[in-house]
């Protein structure tokens, strides 16, 4: 059984400045993550519930943050960004 994905109001903000190549990139990782959640790494210490799927587009690396909800089959979308960018929660 697949995932939900749920989105916060900053993915979603963030998702809709994406170039229409960037956002196919995106929709592709985010249907890669909703079949396997624990696909990304998981951060540690104080960000243990966050986990961080790296996937690239347009010859750039993007990180997906992200996380699970076992008891509902749920995940929620947090943040995407550049590594420099990412750690802003």
């Amino acid at each position: 059984m697949s995932y939900q994905a749920v989105q916060t109001r900053r993915f979603a903000r963030q998702y809709k400045k994406l170039h229409d190549n960037v956002a196919a990139d995106l929709d592709a990782a985010v249907s890669a993550v909703e079949t396997s959640p624990k696909i990304g790494d998981q951060k540690k210490g104080d960000l243990a519930a966050l986990y961080v799927y790296k996937f690239r587009s347009q010859g750039q690396l993007y990180l997906l943050g992200y996380t699970i909800g076992e008891e509902l089959k749920w995940y929620t979308l947090r943040q995407l960004g550049h590594t420099k960018t990412f750690i802003e929660i």
